[in-house]
């Protein structure tokens, strides 16, 4: 091979390379590009005037770039933003970032496609019978503090209530009278004899007669013949132990009485299905004179001696009666279920089942939301979506509507979506003036809150203001990690109580009694919490339900809603504050910084 050949080769061999260098580069340029831009062609691209960062959409510029905060490649405007307020898109780079893992739910050939595996669920269903009965720990007797005969009783058959404080009987008790007399005697020589006086009060005291009585007693001279008996506790009566006329000694028993604001669930379980039964074991029931109403609790205990004649032993479950639907010796029908992980399930009449894990579930009140990936398409996209849960089984929950079998959810990143979808004013958990997914009909529904604003009085909003200053006081005791005494709680519920509901009529009046009826339901149970957590858990729910009535209404004063993404397992929680800087009421010194301002009225 002469040189000139050679001269010739190495030419045609360069040519090569540079032809291969343009032609691969300018393939993986335009392949990348339309990777990220949902694949625009150039036209699209160049026609593009302001360009944004999928995770910081604050941040745009005229043309293609990196953003200065995450250093990830710009996307057109228009592209990264979709007209339905619902759809999130996002690049490659920024989903990388927030770590977002999927898995496809309710659809058993889909397991191993899932991001992250799942077996399936099996369920074992047991049907038990049984009845509701009073909570026999309230169980009490009223009794006499002093011997006599029973002049009249002013409770007198089994089934009526009573209040504490009620008088329920007057008694004409000899000894009492006797001791009346003793000290209006000793009265007289009082100055000869102060001793005696003494003496004859302190009878009187140990025979169950009050200060003031005794007070009356002296100033008045009038003996009381016949003497009041008030109830203890409150409840309802279970059987009256005396009648009019009769004696009865001191200690004497009037009547026995149960608090029905709690039943007892009480299922018989045959001794071979004790093993699938355990304290906490979730319970749905169904009672036959409340047709269409189902009931769910936990099992809370669990019989150790197993009754001789029947072979079966006592499951106890607690249900609330505080409306008091229901009644003792109501016939029960229940089933307890037990369940593995999974995220689909057949259920006993065919219909698939779905349960996805609590990482994906966003909490946002009554409501929750997941977001759902939306399959092919040239770019990652998510929508927001409004879920209704069921049952927790586990570290899942149990979907009753709002996903459908082969929806394939985040279940890893979700908060971080949701956070890039409030910044793009998209719907999200915390944005409630976006148009969201109606739960039924799939038709576009408004936010939950609704605006009042307009109409709504000043001096209502005046009042709204002092329950939330009379509230402030609350939260800064939780933030201290101290639990909250009456004392503290008595100035939010005074301040509620002056809050002028005839100020707002119609849907405004109708939405601000629901909300009061919150406040005032989660401060009561606060009041009777006996821990910092328990009472926090419920400050969740008030502080809520006073967000709500803030947004709706306004308030007069300067207020911000600040909200931890860490608070109660990662589903997060709001509360209010008078100040800027992040103080949480959930954690205290543990995380005392965690929160972001969220809104400002």
């Amino acid at each position: 091979m002469n040189k000139q050949t050679i001269l010739y080769l190495v030419v045609a061999l360069a040519l090569g390379l540079a032809a291969g260098f343009v032609l691969f580069r300018t393939t993986d340029t335009t392949t990348t590009d339309q990777h990220q831009h949902g694949g625009d062609d150039a036209a699209s691209t160049e026609e593009a005037e302001i360009w944004t960062c999928s995770m910081h959409p604050q941040i745009q510029q005229d043309g293609p770039g990196q953003c200065p905060l995450c250093g990830m490649d710009l996307i057109p405007l228009q592209t990264g933003n979709s007209t339905d307020p619902t759809i999130l898109t996002m690049t490659e780079a920024a989903v990388a970032m927030a770590r977002v893992r999927t898995m496809v739910v309710g659809s058993a050939d889909a397991q191993g496609g899932a991001d992250a595996g799942a077996g399936n669920v099996e369920k074992a269903t047991l049907e038990l019978t049984g009845k509701l009965a009073a909570d026999e720990r309230t169980a009490a007797v009223e009794v006499s503090e002093f011997g006599g005969r029973i002049e009249r009783l002013f409770v007198s058959f089994a089934g009526e209530a009573v209040r504490a404080g009620q008088r329920i009987a007057t008694v004409y008790a000899p000894e009492l009278v006797v001791a009346q007399e003793a000290l209006l005697q000793a009265r007289k020589f009082d100055d000869v004899n102060p001793d005696l006086v003494a003496a004859a009060r302190a009878k009187l005291k140990n025979l169950k007669m009050t200060d003031a009585q005794i007070a009356e007693l002296e100033s008045t001279g009038q003996v009381i013949s016949n003497f009041p008996v008030y109830a203890d506790q409150s409840g309802t009566i279970l059987a009256t132990k005396a009648e009019v006329g009769e004696y009865v000694k001191a200690g004497g028993a009037l009547y026995t009485y149960t608090n029905l604001s709690t039943l007892w669930v009480l299922l018989d379980a045959y001794e071979e299905d004790l093993a699938q039964i355990s304290v906490g074991s979730p319970l749905r029931f169904t009672i036959p004179s409340r047709p269409g109403e189902r009931y769910s609790a936990r099992v809370s205990f669990i019989d150790p001696v197993i009754n001789p004649s029947t072979r079966t032993a006592t499951v106890r479950a607690e249900i609330n009666n505080r409306q008091r639907q229901l009644k003792p010796e109501m016939f029960v029908r229940g089933s307890i279920e037990r369940w593995s992980a999974s995220n689909g399930a057949r259920t006993n009449e065919g219909e698939e089942e779905i349960t996805v894990p609590r990482s994906a579930v966003l909490w946002t009140g009554e409501r929750s939301v997941v977001f759902v990936e939306l399959p092919e398409l040239a770019v990652p996209t998510y929508e927001f979506r409004e879920v209704s849960l069921g049952q927790r089984i586990g570290d899942s929950y149990r979907i009753r509507s709002g996903l459908a079998p082969g929806d394939r959810v985040v279940i890893n990143g979700a908060f971080q979506l949701d956070a890039a979808a409030q910044l793009n004013n998209k719907a999200s958990m915390m944005n409630r003036d976006v148009v969201v997914q109606g739960e039924e009909t799939g038709t576009a529904a408004q936010a939950a809150i609704p605006d009042y604003r307009e109409a709504t009085p000043e001096a209502f909003r005046m009042q709204l203001g002092q329950v939330t200053e009379a509230y402030l006081p609350l939260k800064d005791q939780l933030v201290a990690t101290a639990l909250a005494d009456a004392a503290l709680l008595a100035p939010i519920s005074e301040a509620l109580g002056k809050v002028a509901m005839n100020l707002v009529t119609g849907e405004a009046h109708t939405y601000w009694m629901e909300q009061q009826r919150a406040i005032s339901a989660h401060l009561d149970l606060l009041a009777a919490a006996t821990s910092v957590e328990d009472q926090r858990q419920q400050f969740r729910y008030l502080s809520q339900a006073l967000i709500n009535a803030l947004t709706a209404f306004g308030v007069s004063g300067d207020y911000y809603v600040q909200h931890c993404p860490m608070a109660f397992g990662n589903t997060g929680a709001n509360w209010l504050s008078d100040e800027a800087q992040i103080r949480n009421p959930y954690y205290g010194d543990l995380m005392l910084s965690c929160g972001t301002v969220t809104d400002e009225f």
